[in-house]
Formats: C-alpha cells, structure tokens, sequence
C-alpha cells in the first residue's frame, strides 16, 4: 500500500509541476502604472512616467504630470523606482518548435525535402511548451517561429507567447519565405581532391538552377486567370513579388550575401532580409544601397577568421547602426529555444560596444517589429498601440540588475512562474537563503 500510495502522489504531483501557467483572461479593468522610468523603445526615455492602458491598448504612455484623467476608475500600480519596457521580440527562433533537442521526438522544426515553400511553422507551434515561461520571465514576450532545414524552410510566423492554442498565438501569420542560400565551395579540407571539389560545385550549381526555375514559375503563376487548379508550392510564393511577404536570406558569407541579394532582386523579390549575415561589417555599402535589412545572428560567438578583431562580433550591431542599416537582433546558435532568455543580455553586450542602452533596447523591440511588419501595433509604448510591457526592476539588458516584476501581453497581466523559478525558489528554502 505504501508503495501505491508514493506512485499515486508522484504521478499527481509531476504533471503539476511540468504544466505551463493558465494563459492570462483578457483585460477587465483599466490599469495605471505610475512612478517608473518608462523606456519608450525608439530612444526617449521618461522618467517618472505614468503608462495607461485599457482593453489591451496604451492610453497614455508619457510624463506623469501630463495625466490629468480621473484616476478612481483605474486600477493603480506604484512602480516607483523601476524600468518599464516595451515587450522584447525575438525574430529567427524554434521556440515551440523544439523542446529537447537531445530527443527526437520533441523536435518538429523541419520538413522532409530540400525545397517546402508551402510548409507553415505555425501549425506546429506548441503553445504548452516549458521552455515558453521561461523566456517571458527575462522580457520576450513575441517570437518569429521560423522553420529549418533544406533550401527553402518554409514560412514563419510571428506570435505572442500567452496563449492556448496556435490559432490564440498568431500576430502575423506567414510572414515570409526562408531560403537557405546555398553555400559556396570551399576546400576545406586538404585531401579532398579536385575532382570531388568539382561534384560539389555543379551540385551547388543545380540547387541554383533549380531554385532559379522555381521563383520565375511562381511569378507567372500570379498571372494566371482567377479559377485556376491550385499550386500550394506556386501560391505560397506569390507574395514575394507584391511586398505581402519577405523573402528571408540566410546567409553568413559576404559572397552568399551579395549572391543572394542580386539573385532575389533578378527575379522580382520586393523585400529582401538578411538573416545570420556575420560578414556584413564587409559589405555596408552593399547592404545599404540595396535597401535590404538585416536580423543578426551570433553576436555572442567568436570571429570567424583569425585575422578578425576579437571583438568583431560584438561590435557588429553598431558597425550596422552607424551605416544607417535597418537591423535588429536575434539568438541563434546551440541550445536555441532555451537559450532564446538570453535575447535581453545580447543586447546589453551590444550596448557594451558602440551602441547606446536605448539604442541596443529597440534593437530588440521596435526595430524587430519594423522589419516583421508588426510595428502598428508591437514594439514601443505609444498611445494607441498594444499595451505589451515589461517592468524590471533593473536594467532589462543587463543579467546582474535583469528582474522582470510584471508583464502584459495585449494588456494582459499574466503568470511569471516557470520551472526555473520553482526549482530557484526550491533550492533557496533547502540552504535558507531568503
């Protein structure tokens, strides 16, 4: 009987522990923040701010003294003494995607097949994922679910992450293409022979021929008359040639970047951004006078060639900002989803090196929103967009001072508890530390 009764308790008490908090209801009652240094995200900041914000829209977002509303009908938070930021957005991740990237089972980030123009990341968002409260608890509060694998991934989409279910999640749904520019050729390895140097090339040559066939059979597509039997692979990428969607360019190298800029401009693509883009500091002329924007990738890495200044990533962002270059930042690398809670701290590292605090802030929250097309409704605090938020009790980029309080998503105040902060709180209590 003891040993039913343990197994009983454990099997109860392990589901409590794994489930992701409730999703939070929707606003009831208008709500104030006053007293905190409000970080609007485009440069300004306020001190002694007053934000406002009622059925999940910003009302007010500016100097306490210029409220001047009856404030009896609001609830009334004192955020005397902290930071209030706009909500951070992580572009290019696999959060919902993966969970355990060690079991295969948990891992639906990638399709079957070298070319899935059709293929939407969204469907197969996990909105009970564990790893997903664990990212909100440092300030991310949207995401860009964004396919692997292949040449063409598939299409992202960009979400909140408070919700039940992937149609609830869903800001922007397909956004954009992601083609995986194919790599160039290099002989990296002594013994390979020149024939088989040679087998990689026209291999890499055909991926492009048939990339090429690809793109020109979609943009005639589009001409077709009304009626038509339809083409998913076609009709997914009829997009790119009217601005609807973004063509997103993965490419590291200089050379892959200017191929593959020139290679989507040929073919009629409207909007091109480069994503990964670790040679860019190369090429900001490039960059520039091609109007293409850039989410970058790896700023916590080391340089790529020996001859590179140590720091080169690092300083990367603000090479970037000083060319003018439209950019935001994101995480990609090993551990992806978990390691999406960094995003904050990347930023601080780019404010540690040539970019401004506010500066590296909209690096991760009104310039990721401009370039996904969110920036209407997402990304700073402005009368009339959504009332998406953090409040810190620290500096939000920097992980000594990083203590998120509160947070909204649509003006929804939701759980900040998560598996890590159960195990913190756990581990406290054992070696009595308060």
């Amino acid at each position: 009987m003891k040993h039913i009764f343990f197994s009983l308790t454990l099997l109860t008490a392990l589901p409590a522990l794994a489930q992701v908090p409730t999703p939070a209801p929707a606003q009831s009652k208008p709500l104030l923040l006053m007293g905190g240094t409000l970080h609007v995200g485009n440069g300004t900041v306020i001190p002694d701010a007053t934000v406002a914000f009622d059925k999940g829209r910003l009302t007010y977002a500016g100097p306490q003294a210029g409220f001047t509303q009856d404030k009896s009908g609001y609830e009334v938070v004192d955020v005397k003494g902290q930071q209030i930021y706009p909500g951070l957005i992580l572009p290019n991740t696999t959060l919902g995607l993966t969970e355990v990237e060690a079991i295969r089972a948990t891992v639906d980030e990638a399709e079957v097949g070298a070319i899935n123009p059709n293929v939407r990341a969204l469907i197969a968002y996990n909105t009970d994922s564990d790893i997903l409260p664990t990212v909100r608890t440092n300030g991310v509060l949207l995401a860009q679910i964004t396919p692997r694998g292949g040449v063409i991934s598939g299409q992202s989409s960009i979400v909140q992450l408070d919700a039940w279910n992937w149609q609830d999640a869903a800001v922007r749904a397909d956004d954009g293409l992601h083609l995986n520019w194919p790599a160039l050729i290099l002989k990296l390895n002594p013994a390979e022979d020149a024939a088989a140097l040679e087998k990689r090339e026209k291999a890499r040559q055909q991926q492009l021929r048939d990339l090429e066939q690809l793109l020109s059979e979609a943009a005639a597509y589009r001409s077709l008359p009304a009626g038509r039997k339809e083409n998913l692979r076609l009709s997914s990428l009829a997009g790119l040639f009217d601005g609807s969607k973004t063509l997103f360019l993965h490419a590291d190298y200089g050379k892959e970047i200017i191929e593959g800029v020139r290679f989507a401009k040929r073919l009629g693509v409207q909007k091109v951004t480069v994503v990964g883009a670790r040679d860019a500091w190369m090429m900001l002329d490039f960059i520039k006078q091609n109007d293409v924007a850039v989410i970058l990738s790896r700023v916590h890495a080391l340089p790529r060639r020996t001859g590179d200044d140590y720091d080169q990533p690092y300083k990367l962002p603000a090479q970037l900002q000083q060319a003018g270059i439209r950019y935001c930042l994101d995480y990609e690398g090993g551990m992806e989803a978990p390691g999406a809670r960094n995003l904050a701290f990347i930023a601080g590292t780019a404010a540690g090196h040539g970019l401004t605090p506010e500066q590296a802030l909209t690096a991760v929250t009104l310039s990721p929103a401009r370039i996904l097309g969110i920036d209407k409704d997402y990304g700073s605090l402005e009368a009339g967009k959504s009332a998406t938020l953090v409040v810190s009790t620290g500096d939000l980029l920097d992980m000594r001072t990083n203590n998120v309080t509160r947070a909204y998503i649509d003006g929804r105040g939701f759980n900040l508890t998560n598996k890590q902060t159960y195990l913190r709180d756990k581990f406290k209590g054992k070696y009595g530390q308060k």
